[in-house]
């Protein structure tokens, strides 16, 4: 679930996409009414017409090419392909009754759709040659007797009709294009805010690791005092069996979290060349499991790993095993008795879902997990998911929450696959 990134050329290119399909329909409607001429015997001027609408669909068809290369699409290029409409439809109303004919009214759809997506300096040279192209036709044109307003012969009848009818095609253009557009306009303002969102976090989390990677280099001295007391202690209470099970205990402890620190140094080199590992995705879900279970010896976890994860490749890096390790301990800080981890395959991404029965996520909170540093812990420091959802994010995956029924948390990890060529 890779992040779009915003780039203001696929909104002028989704508009250009949309442009031919109004125009598609448009040249439909222009054949068809050409073609209702030569049937119904219309007198008509038809090999300028067949030439310009000629013209005016190898353009349409190169545009449709046009939209397939990956060359960026800018807004004085849609400026263009509108103008050429606009210079287009005059030039076939010049040939066909002029401002007689109901379809010059057709000239609205240029000027609402540059209006909705252009700047007012191209809006206005489109309403300028427009009005222009209008005004023109009502004294140069070739005139057709089907569309003279005599009200005493069936040409009146014809030039209603032709009005309601480009009415209507209008309106409905007009209302598909203004719909659609908006909707792009939310997706793109949505895609903004998610990335100011983003910034945000990302800031904070720089912080956060400046202030970590100072810590886990004044933590090397005391971790090395706390080893040296430990064995002393053990050295000197021998005797006292269940004090040297507590202090076996310790000691494992002391000694996991300065390999992790060591790990630390040595997963951030690899982190800062920006290398991603590759492993099985069974293994690498089993050794993350067995290493949380060092972490928590007396919390019981009801685990299912499918044998399909042995088909699948996951990248990874330090952060990622953070990242699951964080949900993993915030499970079961929320349900000390017990929780359930399920490892399973799902299309082209590995699922973790970790369940707890625990006192579960306000509404609040779970809108504001991964966006801001926030706690439900009177001892937390608010990071830990906030550091998640980014690394996890940063390889394409992504963090959701819901509600266990009767009370909990369900946490959903999705991690892309690696995806092999065919």
């Amino acid at each position: 679930m890779q992040t779009q990134k915003y780039n203001p050329s696929n909104l002028v290119a989704a508009q250009l996409q949309q442009l031919t399909i109004i125009r598609s329909i448009l040249l439909i409607l222009l054949w068809s009414s050409v073609f209702a001429s030569i049937w119904y015997a219309i007198e008509l001027a038809l090999t300028p017409i067949i030439s310009l609408l000629s013209l005016f669909t190898l353009i349409h068809i190169l545009t449709s090419f046009r939209l397939k290369n990956p060359l960026a699409i800018v807004k004085i290029e849609f400026f263009i392909q509108l103008l050429i409409d606009v210079l287009l439809l005059n030039l076939l109303f010049y040939f066909s009754g002029g401002a007689t004919n109901p379809f010059v009214s057709y000239l609205l759809v240029p000027i609402c759709i540059s209006a909705a997506t252009l700047s007012w300096r191209f809006t206005s040279l489109i309403t300028f040659f427009s009005i222009l192209g209008y005004s023109l036709l009502m004294f140069f044109y070739q005139p057709l007797a089907v569309f003279e307003m005599d009200h005493h012969s069936n040409g009146f009848n014809w030039h209603i009709l032709g009005m309601w009818f480009n009415f209507f095609v209008s309106a409905m253009l007009i209302t598909y294009f203004v719909v659609r557009m908006a909707e792009d306009l939310r997706a793109q303002e949505d895609l903004l805010n998610q990335m100011r969102e983003d910034e945000l976090r990302d800031e904070q989390l720089i912080a956060v690791a400046t202030l970590a990677a100072g810590a886990a280099h004044e933590m090397n001295t005391p971790m090395a005092t706390m080893k040296i007391l430990l064995s002393e202690l053990r050295a000197t209470r021998v005797q006292d069996d269940a004090l040297m099970q507590d202090i076996t205990l310790l000691s494992q402890q002391v000694d996991l979290c300065a390999a992790r620190l060591k790990q630390l140094v040595q997963d951030a080199d690899v982190d800062y060349q920006f290398q991603l590992r590759e492993k099985n995705g069974l293994e690498y879900c089993q050794h993350l499991l067995d290493l949380w279970q060092l972490m928590r010896p007396n919390l019981v976890c009801n685990k299912t790993l499918s044998n399909q994860l042995q088909q699948a490749q996951i990248h990874y890096d330090s952060r990622l095993d953070h990242a699951i390790l964080n949900c993993l301990n915030n499970a079961a800080d929320a349900s000390p008795e017990k929780i359930a981890v399920d490892i399973y395959l799902e299309e082209k991404n590995i699922i973790w879902k970790i369940t707890d029965w625990g006192s579960g996520f306000t509404q609040q909170i779970q809108s504001q997990i991964g966006k801001e540093m926030i706690t439900t812990k009177s001892d937390g420091m608010g990071i830990g998911m906030l550091l998640t959802y980014a690394s996890i994010k940063r390889l394409g995956g992504e963090v959701t929450h819901q509600t266990n029924q009767p009370q909990g948390t369900v946490t959903i990890i999705y991690l892309p696959i690696v995806e092999t060529p065919s």
